[in-house]
């Protein structure tokens, strides 16, 4: 906590890589930091960590983005007892163009529960069932940002929330009631 009385708030960006963290983290700083300019067009994946500090009239946001990398992952664990919040981006263009959603939210998969056709959306659910299931997650609120929505090979964002955040809240291994959004980014 800094000197003053302001509180100190965590919040983790997490998400398979590629999903944007660093560069929703770039935009971020470059909104709320004059220090920081508009963030560059090409990013690099993080590797470990960055982080900034967001100075607000109240208090201070600590926002820290994680590599998403597979090898990364088992790192993120070591920020859940001290986080506030969890955003969990998703690319919204590599979930699969042909993604099919039934009534019940089940994604239309073969015997094996993936298909090539599905892109990285069984790890991504798999990946978001791993944090909500974690002791020090239980409670903390979720921001679901379907990312890169601008794109025209996106999935929407109604796709995204019955076939990955449904599945995830009321499937078999379902965290149960949390306070929680899906978002387009």
């Amino acid at each position: 906590m800094h000197v003053t009385s302001k509180e100190e708030f965590s919040i983790l960006l997490l998400g398979l890589d590629n999903a944007g963290k660093t560069t929703l983290l770039s935009q971020i700083k470059s909104h709320y930091l004059s220090s920081h300019p508009a963030p560059a067009t090409k990013t690099v994946p993080t590797v470990g960590q960055n982080v900034a500090t967001i100075d607000l009239p109240d208090m201070y946001l600590k926002v820290w983005d994680i590599g998403g990398q597979e090898s990364l992952r088992r790192l993120w664990q070591s920020y859940y007892a001290s986080c506030h919040a969890i955003i969990f981006l998703v690319d919204s263009t590599d979930i699969g163009s042909g993604v099919e959603v039934s009534e019940s939210g089940d994604i239309g998969a073969g015997s094996s529960g993936v298909e090539e056709e599905d892109g990285r959306l069984a790890e991504c659910r798999a990946v978001l069932e791993a944090v909500l299931a974690h002791e020090d997650t239980s409670g903390v609120p979720l921001l679901v940002l379907a990312n890169k929505q601008d794109r025209e090979d996106c999935v929407e964002v109604v796709r995204i929330k019955e076939g990955l955040v449904k599945r995830v809240f009321e499937g078999e291994r379902g965290a149960g009631i949390r306070d929680s959004r899906v978002l387009p980014c």
